[in-house]
């Protein structure tokens, strides 16, 4: 059988597209992340005005014809009370100050619960939530832990512990349309984040790994533990 004449170019026009496409992608790929480097070097002094949550939760809102009101104060982390600040560090990442953006003993033990087919533990550290909160939103990819897995020491690098655990204070979700420890101590407590005891700050930690389900005043079990876990550091 004879092979028509345009049968041998179709190929290489194939994998000149396809070389194009995939050189494409990977300048797209790095340019983005470079971005992303560039916007987490200048939160180094510059406050975020929104984040990827934040605008996730808006066009939720719009979508769903549903009302939304949005309460975000970025505050200094000398504002905020320093029982709070250790509150969520001991509920979201114990080992904060002693881990460069991963926490491996974390990450093992959910791997390990994988494999065992039990209860998932969650092994994000507060690095990664800054990370998450300001360029992902709340959807979980493999693209999108790939990209956190890389920016995560970016962060560590230019921005440092105190920095991180000040945007992330600020910017976290702490319910519907609430972001941040002013607003929802505000919200929750009618008090300045400044001026919230330890009980509190317990009960606020507690709702973090769901702000849209949970309530301060229903986590009494949660926030004792968190109290231990505070007395247990030092705190």
């Amino acid at each position: 059988m004879t092979e028509r004449p345009d049968e041998h170019s179709e190929t290489p026009l194939r994998k000149r597209f396809l070389r194009s496409f995939v050189r494409w992608l990977v300048i797209g790929v790095v340019l983005t992340w470079s971005l992303a480097a560039m916007i987490l070097l200048a939160a180094r002094w510059i406050d975020p005005p929104t984040t990827a949550v934040h605008i996730e939760r808006r066009l939720q809102a719009w979508l769903h014809h549903t009302p939304y009101r949005e309460r975000y104060k970025f505050v200094p982390l000398s504002q905020i009370s320093p029982d709070l600040q250790h509150a969520v560090i001991a509920a979201e990442d114990g080992r904060f100050y002693q881990h460069n953006g991963f926490d491996w003993h974390q990450i093992q033990i959910a791997a390990e619960d994988d494999l065992e087919g039990g209860r998932t533990r969650g092994a994000s550290t507060i690095t990664q939530q800054v990370v998450k909160n300001l360029f992902f939103g709340t959807g979980r990819s493999i693209l999108r832990k790939g990209a956190e897995f890389t920016l995560a020491p970016v962060a560590e690098i230019v921005l440092g512990k105190r920095r991180i655990l000040e945007i992330y204070l600020n910017v976290v979700e702490w319910g519907p349309g609430i972001y941040g420890a002013e607003s929802a101590c505000r919200y929750y407590d009618g008090n300045a984040a400044r001026n919230i005891d330890r009980q509190q700050a317990a009960r606020l930690a507690a709702i973090l790994p769901a702000p849209l389900k949970r309530r301060p005043e229903r986590m009494n079990n949660y926030s004792a533990l968190i109290l231990e876990r505070m007395r247990q550091i030092g705190w």
